[in-house]
């Protein structure tokens, strides 16, 4: 069993009770000797170490001084400061990691910037968002915008009883690989970013016509007379790229 640290900062703190499960998350993550490897909340290290063992090179950021020096007796690179923060690395990394539950919306906000070269990321979070973020309907501006760059799915519910302290809901784990082909160059983010926030304020008919709307629903296959939230990211995606066509 894991030892739960005596002391902790910060809200929405659970950690994984069991390393036997700490290390079969690792290990469906694919993490490869080599790979660069963010801890973000690394905590008491539960997943730190076995990211380690696999050989990777692994950056524990903890934000509690104590849990912090506990893990530089352990680990040669820990990071004392909070994961919203610190500086990311420049080159491709992974992340591995049970962040806690009051952060991590924020935490993807940071890291799933299609700007930052993120590669793969499996993070433990509440499985509300979990379930927000990965579900097929109905859609949401950020998950439409991420699912430009990035695939998310949520491939386990962790029960509360895992934790220590249990928290007061279950917990999921978000799956999230870099798309190889992207729906939208990198270099859009920002105009995307306007282009969705006018679909979902005002609808599909604030960004493209009516005539092409009605052209593009068999393409793209959705109704015409579609809320914005009926729309997946690769049809907002569809509908964006159809619009820089258009302007060219």
């Amino acid at each position: 069993m894991a030892v739960r640290p005596r002391s902790h900062r910060g809200r929405g703190r659970h950690f994984l009770r069991s390393s036997k499960l700490a290390a079969e998350l690792v290990r469906a993550a694919g993490i490869r000797r080599g790979d660069l490897v963010l801890d973000l909340g690394a905590g008491a290290g539960a997943l730190t170490g076995v990211v380690a063992r696999a050989g990777a090179h692994v950056v524990a950021v903890e934000i509690d001084p104590e849990l912090a020096a506990g893990l530089r007796r352990r680990f040669a690179d820990v990071v004392e400061g909070d994961a919203l923060r610190v500086a990311l690395p420049r080159e491709p990394f992974k992340i591995v990691a049970n962040p806690p539950f009051d952060g991590g919306t924020a935490i993807l906000r940071r890291v799933l910037d299609p700007s930052v070269p993120l590669e793969t990321a499996d993070v433990i979070v509440e499985w509300g968002l979990a379930t927000k973020r990965t579900a097929v309907w109905p859609s949401t501006q950020l998950s439409a915008y991420w699912g430009a760059w990035f695939e998310l799915s949520l491939t386990r519910r962790l029960p509360r009883c895992v934790f220590a302290p249990p928290p007061a809901v279950d917990g999921g784990l978000l799956r999230i690989v870099r798309r190889a082909d992207p729906l939208v160059p990198e270099r859009d983010r920002r105009a995307y970013a306007g282009f969705l926030a006018r679909g979902y304020r005002e609808g599909p008919r604030a960004v493209l016509p009516w005539a092409q709307l009605k052209r593009l629903e068999g393409e793209l296959g959705f109704d015409r007379h579609a809320q914005p939230r009926d729309l997946d990211a690769h049809q907002w995606a569809g509908l964006y790229m159809h619009a820089v066509r258009r302007s060219v």
